[in-house]
């Protein structure tokens, strides 16, 4: 069972026989504004991570002396089973779930008092105040915790990969159905329609995140999620979107002409963003960092630009001001797992770095066997950020302002992949067609 392994792993980082636990409160039903307009649910990701558990109202602890697993579920009557269906027994909890011990929740204060542990782990000060309002005189702690189960969930047990590579290979799927059937006059609704569809269609029921579905300008929108408008012809098309497989997310994006066929600059800047990530899925192995990923990234995007007259000037230079930053403001990828921008991406002690660009970028550490990792570059023409510029004459100098108003309705492009890191280099879980050639032949049809 995958929750045991993470228990053990979790464990291992603690002193034996030390007389403390850890305690972990399970997420509760959600309901909109007051009303009974009830939200699908959705556990805690470090809860299920620990637990195997995607019910709500549950509570756990682990006591790290002798390694026991306490399960806590909460006590349902005949109005539940009226409204929700059937009511699980305790005998089939424990099967689904092998706890070394079962309890109702309201027996939480007493099974702590029972144990009298020195301090009690939380993972934050919510949870520590829960603990607290049980008995002042517990002694609670709220940093090792959340720092330990980071550390765990950063590198993926056998079973979280396999479970990943589910997500991505439906993902694959749904990505190519909406590249075969878009077409101008469709609404971005309607592509999203379809991709949820094909999610379903293969047992996966929980997107990972808003999906970003954006035409034209849209594609620009770092996260745009209104998914509302007309999709023209001559438009760009980017979508970004994922669903997960019990609990493990699939984040990918791909952008391609609405009417199928690149126009010219259309297929320039967009072999420009594929180049960047290309040279940057060859670098990805162990020991490698992910800032020094990005600022490679970076450079390619801007000596691409250059090549296509958008940017002027010495690349150093550019890199330098860091005029990468106006047409690829966001990091160059970030973990994945339970969550879609998952745990880890900044150890203890380590600090953003505070540049444009840079400072968004969600992992900032070495690369490790295990670890999996999105790779997105993107070029982007926002005027918001190439208007001011345009005015600023330390910026201005480095772009070719005609061409840059030229391009202010291009909208945007990115391009993301999901990697398993390995021992020699990585494994790519997208097989979703990204070369300008291969997509515009699944377009025609």
């Amino acid at each position: 069972m995958s929750s045991q392994l993470h228990r053990e792993k979790l464990l291992s980082l603690f002193e034996e026989n030390q007389e403390g636990v850890i305690y972990l409160k399970g997420a509760e039903n959600m309901y909109r504004y007051g009303t009974d307009y009830e939200f699908p649910f959705r556990q805690e990701s470090n809860f299920w991570y620990i637990t195997g558990v995607n019910e709500p109202e549950y509570h756990a602890l682990l006591d790290i002396g002798s390694g026991e697993f306490h399960l806590f579920h909460p006590k349902r009557d005949a109005q539940f089973a009226v409204w929700h269906g059937r009511i699980k027994s305790a005998a089939e909890i424990r099967e689904e779930y092998s706890p070394d011990h079962l309890h109702e929740t309201n027996d939480l204060l007493r099974v702590l008092n029972q144990l009298k542990p020195d301090v009690i782990y939380c993972l934050d000060e919510e949870q520590a105040e829960f603990i607290e309002d049980l008995n002042r005189d517990f002694s609670v702690e709220t940093e090792t915790l959340q720092d330990a189960i980071t550390y765990c969930r950063c590198i993926k047990t056998d079973h979280e990969l396999q479970l990943m590579s589910e997500a991505a290979r439906v993902n694959n799927i749904a990505h190519l159905e909406v590249m075969k059937a878009i077409k101008p006059g469709m609404f971005e609704y309607e592509a999203k329609a379809l991709f949820d569809f094909h999610q379903a269609k293969h047992g996966l029921l929980q997107p990972a995140y808003n999906g970003i579905h954006a035409g034209g300008t849209n594609s620009a929108i770092l996260h745009y999620v209104e998914n509302n408008k007309r999709i023209n012809d001559g438009d760009l098309y980017l979508i970004d979107a994922g669903y997960e497989k019990d609990g493990y997310a699939s984040d990918v994006t791909r952008t391609y002409p609405a009417n199928g066929r690149f126009s010219g600059d259309q297929a320039a800047i967009y072999q420009v963003v594929l180049d960047a990530l290309n040279k940057s899925i060859e670098l990805v192995k162990p020991g490698v960092k992910m800032e020094e990923l990005h600022l490679g990234a970076c450079r390619i995007i801007l000596s691409g630009l250059k090549e296509h007259g958008i940017v002027k000037g010495s690349i150093e230079e550019m890199m330098e001001h860091s005029i990468f930053a106006l047409f690829f403001p966001h990091g160059l990828g970030h973990f994945l797992g339970l969550d879609t921008h998952d745990v880890g991406g900044y150890p203890k002690g380590v600090e953003r770095i505070d540049r444009p660009g840079i400072k968004f970028l969600r992992v900032r550490r070495e690369l490790m066997p295990g670890m999996v990792i999105t790779i997105e570059p993107g070029v982007y023409f926002i005027p918001a950020l190439l208007g001011p510029a345009l005015e600023n004459s330390e910026q201005a100098r480095y772009l070719n302002e005609e061409r840059v108003r030229a391009l202010f309705g291009f909208g945007g492009i990115r391009i993301e992949d999901n990697l398993i890191v390995t021992e020699t280099g990585s494994e790519n879980m997208t097989d979703v067609p990204k070369e300008i050639k291969e997509i515009e032949a699944v377009m025609k049809g």
